[in-house]
C-alpha cells in the first residue's frame, strides 16, 4: 500500500489492521513523519515534532503485536497534542517565549491516557500565544496555513491539530477549547472537533478548576474515531471537581435522527451568518430533516449579548495568569494579549462576580432550551475560513461576531460539536456546530454519523495545498 494512503486511513481502522497484523505500527509512523516532512515547510503545523522517539514507539509497538500481548484500543496510531497539554519531560511554550523553558513534570491525565491505549505521539501542534486567539499565528513557532488554502487560516488556537488532521499527518489530534478553540480550527479545515460536558474529559491543569470555561478535547478526520478518542480520553481524574461526576464510557456512534427534536439557530443576536454559510448549514440540517428529525426555527433571547460575559471573564483570566509577564517580557508578547491583559486588569471584583452570574443565567436559560429541543444546531462560524491576518483575540469585535455560536456554550459547559458541512464556491470548508444537554455526547455523534454516512466529508480530497506535494494520492 503506498504510504500516503495509510496516511488518509480513519484511526479505527489503522488500530484493526495493526492488531491483524496486516499493516506495521512502524510503516504507518514512517509514513505519517513523511508526509508531515513534506508538508511541515508548507503548513507550519508542528511546534515541536517528536519524530525520534516515535519511531522508537513504533518499534516498541510492533514488537507487541508480534508477540501476542495485550493491545490498547489506539495501540499504534499516531496522534498529535496541541501545545498547551503537558508532556512530562517536554517543553511547553504555549505558543511564547515567555514559556520558552517550561517543562512539565508530568503527563496530563488525556496525555497519560492515550500513551496508555498505545497511541504514538508525533509531535506538538502549533497555537497563537497562550491560545488566545481564533487564528493560528505564534510569535515564537510562527503562521499555520491551511490546506484548503494557503491564504486563510486554519482556525484556532487548535490550528496546529486541525492543519494536521486536513493535511494526512495523523488520523488523531488533542486540542483545546476556551472559547470555540477545537470547533472552530475543525470548522476551518473541514474536520471534526468535539468539546465534551464540562468535566467529562477531565482537565486537571486548568488553574481555576470550579470557574472553569476550558475543555481539552478530541479532533478527527471520522465520527467513528471521534467516539473513539473521546472514550479513551473521558473519565474521572482526582484534581478536575467536574470530572468527578463521571464515569468511563465507550462511545458507538449508531447513524440516527428519528424523532430528534432540533432547534435551529441561524443567526446569534446582532450577529449576522454570511450567506453562503447558512446555507450550507441548512442544507445539512434539513437531510437530517429528511431522515426523520423535526426540526424548528429557534429564536431566544438568551443568547443577546453573551460576548459582554465572555470578555470579563477571559479577559480576567487572561490578566490574573498572564500579568506578570508583561513587565517581564513587554513587546516580545504578542501585541493583542497584551490588550486582552490590559482590558481584563481593568474589570473590578463586582464587575467579574456580575459575570459569573449571567453565566450561571444563561446555562439555566439552555436547560429549559433542552426541555423542548433534543439537539441545537448552529453554523459553527458565522463565515468561512478567514485571511491569516485578520486578528482574532477573545476581546475583539472581529472574534464576538465570527466566533458568536461558539463561546456561549464554553459558559455553559454543554457538549458541542462541528462536523463539516460541505465547502463554499470558493473550497473552503464550512462546519455546523451541534449541542447536546450535558452528558449527550452520543446523540451528536449519531447525527454526526448520519450526517456522514449521507454526505461524507472529503468530497474535493485531498486539499489543493496538499495533492501536489505528495507523491501517492487515494
Amino acid at each position: 500500500m503506498p504510504p500516503d494512503d495509510l496516511c488518509l486511513q480513519s484511526a479505527t481502522l489503522l488500530a484493526r489492521r495493526i492488531a491483524a497484523r496486516e499493516v506495521s505500527p512502524v510503516d504507518v509512523t514512517d509514513a505519517v513523519i513523511a508526509r508531515a516532512a513534506r508538508l511541515d515547510p508548507v503548513l507550519n503545523i508542528f511546534a515541536q515534532d517528536m519524530f525520534d522517539t516515535a519511531r522508537q514507539q513504533a518499534r516498541a509497538a510492533e514488537a507487541a503485536v508480534m508477540s501476542g500481548a495485550p493491545l490498547g484500543r489506539l495501540h499504534g496510531v499516531p496522534i498529535t497534542i496541541k501545545d498547551n497539554v503537558p508532556i512530562g519531560g517536554l517543553p511547553m511554550a504555549n505558543g511564547s517565549w515567555a514559556s520558552a523553558d517550561f517543562v512539565p513534570a508530568a503527563d496530563a491525565a488525556v496525555v497519560a491516557r492515550v500513551r496508555s491505549a498505545g497511541a504514538i505521539v508525533i509531535g506538538k501542534t502549533n497555537l497563537p500565544e497562550f491560545a488566545h486567539k481564533v487564528l493560528t499565528d505564534s510569535p515564537m513557532f510562527g503562521v499555520t496555513r491551511n490546506p484548503w488554502g494557503l491564504d486563510r487560516t486554519p482556525g484556532g488556537s487548535s490550528g496546529g491539530a486541525s492543519a494536521a488532521l486536513a493535511a494526512g499527518v495523523a488520523p488523531l489530534a488533542i486540542g483545546t477549547d476556551g472559547g470555540g478553540s477545537i470547533r472552530c480550527p475543525a470548522s476551518c479545515a473541514g474536520v471534526l472537533g468535539l468539546k465534551a460536558t464540562l468535566g467529562r474529559i477531565p482537565f486537571e491543569t486548568i488553574p481555576d478548576g470550579f470557574a472553569n470555561f476550558a475543555f481539552v478535547g478530541p479532533m478527527t478526520r471520522t465520527v467513528d474515531d471521534l467516539a473513539l478518542l473521546l472514550s479513551v480520553m473521558s473519565g474521572p481524574v482526582a484534581a478536575d471537581p467536574f470530572s468527578l461526576a463521571t464515569a468511563p464510557a465507550v462511545f458507538v456512534p449508531t447513524p440516527s435522527v428519528r424523532g430528534l427534536r432540533i432547534g435551529w439557530i441561524e443567526h446569534f443576536g446582532r450577529y449576522r451568518t454570511e450567506p453562503e454559510t447558512a446555507r450550507l448549514t441548512r442544507d445539512r440540517l434539513l437531510s437530517l430533516q429528511a431522515e426523520g428529525a423535526e426540526v424548528e426555527e429557534l429564536h431566544d433571547p438568551c443568547f443577546d449579548d453573551v460576548f459582554a460575559t465572555y470578555v470579563v471573564l477571559a479577559t480576567t483570566a487572561h490578566a490574573a495568569r498572564l500579568g506578570p509577564l508583561v513587565e517581564a517580557w513587554g513587546d516580545r508578547l504578542t501585541e493583542s494579549i497584551r490588550v486582552s491583559i490590559a482590558r481584563g486588569q481593568g474589570w473590578s471584583a463586582v464587575e467579574w462576580q456580575r459575570a459569573h452570574d449571567r453565566r450561571t443565567a444563561l446555562f439555566r436559560s439552555v436547560q429549559r432550551l433542552f426541555e423542548t429541543y433534543d439537539l441545537i444546531a448552529t453554523p459553527t462560524m458565522t463565515a468561512p475560513p478567514t485571511g491569516l491576518g485578520a486578528g482574532g483575540s477573545i476581546e475583539t469585535d472581529m472574534y464576538a461576531q465570527w466566533a458568536a455560536p461558539l463561546y456561549p456554550f464554553n459558559l455553559t459547559g454543554h457538549p458541542a460539536a462541528s462536523v463539516p458541512a460541505g465547502f463554499t464556491a470558493a473550497g473552503l470548508p464550512v462546519g455546523l456546530q451541534l449541542i447536546a444537554p450535558w452528558h449527550a455526547e452520543q446523540r451528536i455523534l449519531e447525527a454526526a454519523a448520519l450526517l456522514e454516512q449521507l454526505h461524507g466529508w472529503q468530497a474535493l480530497w485531498p486539499p489543493p495545498a496538499t495533492a501536489s506535494r505528495c507523491s501517492s494520492r487515494r
